[in-house]
Order: structure tokens, then sequence, then C-alpha cells
């Protein structure tokens, strides 16, 4: 139970990979325990049990959280493009170069 995933980790640190899902070693807590049973009850996550190993619950989106993902997307193209349409990429680009020295200049007392 060293290296679930294949790419060589000590098994401590827990992962997602997208299509594959997640796996989660049964015999250390988990810290996202209750998101994850509030994901499987309004049946936007998927949980069954690993084939190869039964300490290991593999998980998987449902096709209404892939659908939920795809609103919010759309939703935040719009919100985007209403924001910072007008702004080309070197806009963009200066703007975030200046936003650490606005931070600075508002944190700092008058």
């Amino acid at each position: 139970m060293d290296d679930l995933d294949g790419l060589g980790g000590s098994g401590q640190e827990k992962w997602c990979s997208g299509q594959r899902g997640i796996e989660i070693d049964a015999r250390r807590p988990f810290i996202c325990h209750d998101p994850i049973k509030a994901a499987g009850k309004k049946s936007f996550l998927r949980r069954k049990p690993s084939a190869s190993d039964a300490r290991v619950v593999e998980m998987s989106l449902t096709d209404k959280s892939y659908k939920q993902f795809g609103a919010v997307a759309a939703r935040q193209k719009a919100l985007d493009e209403f924001v910072f349409g007008e702004f080309g990429v070197r806009e963009l680009i200066e703007f975030a170069k200046r936003l650490p020295a606005l931070r600075h200049r508002l944190e700092t007392p008058a």
C-alpha cells in the first residue's frame, strides 16, 4: 500500500487524477471526509470498493457533476468576458503585475 498511484510517492499523500478518480487509504483519516460524503449524497460522486485492494475506495464524478461543472464554466466564461472583455493579454499581464504594489499600498498604514 506504499505506492497507490504508481508514481513513486510514499503513499502518505492523497491524490486526485481526473478520470482515474481518488483512492483513499482506509487506514489513515482523510481530511475531506464530510464534503466527500455530502457530494455522494447529492449524487455528484460515485464510490466503489477497489477490485484490487479492499482498503481502497475508488471515487469518480457522475454525469450530474460534469453537467454542473459545465454550467458553472459557462457562467464563469461569461463573467470573465464581462469583466475583462476590453482588455487584451498585454493589458491583463500589466494589470496583474501592478496588483502586488496596490496590495502593499492598501495594507500599509498612511
